[in-house]
């Protein structure tokens, strides 16, 4: 005598009408955060070089500098960066690097200011929110 059981799951077209616009705001902040650490990172090496006294002839040094002065452009000479010979500690980079890591970490974040690409809303009837069903079969053969 032998017993199989099998089960089989009957799914629905249920449908979360809030779904995508989670996905895209996971996604956005997903993306949001890659760009910040790359931005942090390279302010980062660029305090670093200036610490250093890095060679600003350097294509990489130069490099480094001139992605980084795009964005610490508006904290420009906000306050004094003490200096001995070659090497300077930027301060208002660091003070750039803190307020870009705060906007980073709003409130409600800068994915909730993004629009989502699709409309939201319901676009099914209530009776298709029906969870998942499932069925247990049982058969036997006797031999």
């Amino acid at each position: 005598m032998t017993n199989e059981s099998r089960v089989s799951e009957v799914t629905s077209s249920q449908r979360e009408p809030e779904r995508e616009q989670r996905i895209f705001s996971f996604k956005a902040t997903q993306l949001i955060w890659l760009l910040l650490g790359i931005l942090e990172a390279l302010i980062a090496l660029r305090i670093g070089l200036k610490l250093i006294g890095a060679n600003p002839a350097s294509l990489v040094v130069t490099l480094i500098y001139g992605i980084t002065d795009l964005f610490l452009f508006p904290f420009t000479n906000l306050v004094g960066s003490p200096a001995a010979g070659n090497m300077v500690l930027e301060l208002s980079s660091m003070f750039a690097m803190l307020i870009y890591g705060l906007l980073g970490r709003g409130k409600n974040g800068l994915a909730d200011l993004l629009p989502p690409a699709w409309p939201r809303g319901r676009h099914h009837s209530d009776h298709d929110q029906r969870a998942p069903r499932f069925s247990i079969s049982t058969g036997g053969t006797s031999g």
